[in-house]
């Protein structure tokens, strides 16, 4: 049977029931492969140590192990081979055969890939190593997935060079292998484009913030039980530029109202654990302690947060325990979202309200540092932003466009003689 006409079956499963690596004695590929491939047991032997080592970084964790487990599919179930024998061509083929994979390895929707079956993990018949995403207006638009849809993005591209460079980094630690094939590509423009356009930063309007946040404010007055917890996570994420993951509990840290503090100066800033598990400071601005306010006032809170107080920074719904799902912040963002779409369209702004559709949660981050990084200094945005450097700020400031587009804007093209 051709393998390229057969659903994978799932190899690697959540940190949570992989369990530690390093103490396991045993490991067999049998049940993924439908031959035998010397060193196959190596294979997933390294490969789940590697990813182990990324616990306590869910987002790597997740990222790295898409990719690793698209290269075993297909050096087990096309090539034959093990990824010890891999080679610079072997990438370079793996590489092609990720810009157009079978249909048979192409999802419509992101689903587990192991379900639990009698107390028993299973592979989800339904999952696939690729996915066709639809954008949220797509979405919106009704608009049916099709395997033939399926591209990946130069990101993700990036991506799958970075997951396995790393990790063939890690068998040459081992000594499993002597080089390291990923680095070997000299030509990686031939799958990567050399983009000279300035990366659009996705964001909403001040117009359709405005909205946002009064929509937020109206729903909060009207259901505090519900939605003060609404305005509150809405400030956070515009005003300290967080990321949603930021805001939740996992295996990096917990937010407590007590991450919020005040220094020697009266200052107050908000610690968080951030992207690659790095900690950092950011400013608290006056409107943000304002809501900060509101929202301990509504809990029965003291006005500002003590030293060492461990009260859930964002409880779930009952109040027990920190929200732990960064699907759940997405809901409730995404339901502001929508009664704000539906107040625009209501004061005839159709096109502002369109727009705002395709907005994303992130993009309350993005404009967030928009904003002010037209009048704060940018090492400053930089720093309470989070970016490893100051090239991603710079991505933000669009003031050189504008100047550029004012120059261009009125040339003439009739009566040049």
């Amino acid at each position: 049977m051709n393998p390229k006409r057969i659903p994978p079956t799932a190899i690697l499963d959540n940190l949570s029931y992989i369990g530690n690596p390093f103490k396991q004695k045993h490991f067999s590929a049998d049940t993924y492969l439908n031959t035998k491939i010397p060193g196959a047991n190596t294979d997933l032997e390294y490969a789940l140590k590697f990813l182990y080592s990324y616990n306590g970084s869910t987002a790597t964790f997740n990222s790295y192990r898409r990719d690793l487990e698209r290269l075993l599919q297909w050096a087990w179930n096309i090539e034959k081979t093990s990824l010890l024998n891999l080679k610079r061509e072997h990438i370079e083929d793996f590489i092609r055969f990720c810009f157009n994979p079978p249909k048979a390895w192409i999802g419509l929707k992101n689903v587990a890939r192991f379900k639990n079956k009698n107390g028993i993990r299973i592979g989800n018949e339904e999952w696939r190593p690729f996915v066709v995403i639809l954008t949220k207006t797509e979405h919106s638009k009704n608009k049916k997935a099709d395997t033939s849809q399926y591209c990946p993005s130069q990101a993700a591209i990036k991506g799958t060079f970075t997951a396995l460079s790393s990790f063939y980094e890690y068998l040459i630690q081992e000594n499993f292998v002597e080089s390291n094939p990923v680095s070997l590509i000299k030509q990686k423009s031939k799958f990567i484009r050399k983009d000279q356009l300035k990366p659009i930063v996705r964001r909403i309007s001040t117009l359709q913030w405005d909205y946002v946040l009064e929509t937020a404010e109206l729903m909060a007055t009207e259901n505090p039980e519900e939605h003060e917890r609404t305005l509150f996570i809405m400030n956070c994420l515009f005003a300290m530029y967080l990321r949603i993951s930021e805001l939740v509990a996992d295996e990096r840290s917990t937010p407590v109202m007590s991450d919020f503090r005040k220094d020697h100066d009266k200052n107050w800033w908000f610690d968080v654990t951030g992207k690659g598990n790095k900690n950092r400071s950011i400013t608290v601005c006056d409107d943000m302690l304002k809501a900060l306010k509101r929202y301990r006032k509504y809990l029965g809170l003291s006005q500002l947060p003590q030293h060492g107080e461990q009260i859930p920074l964002i409880s779930k719904a009952t109040g027990r325990g920190s929200i732990t799902s960064t699907r759940h912040i997405r809901r409730i963002v995404q339901l502001c979202f929508d009664e704000a779409y539906k107040r625009m369209k209501e004061d005839g702004l159709k096109d502002d309200a369109i727009e705002l559709k395709a907005a994303t949660v992130h993009w309350l981050r993005h404009t967030g540092i928009s904003e002010d990084v037209k009048f704060r200094p940018r090492e400053h945005v930089r720093d309470d932003a989070g970016h490893a450097s100051m090239a991603t700020t710079d991505r933000y400031i669009d003031s050189d466009l504008r100047e550029r587009h004012e120059s261009g804007r009125k040339k003439r093209i009739k009566d040049i003689y």
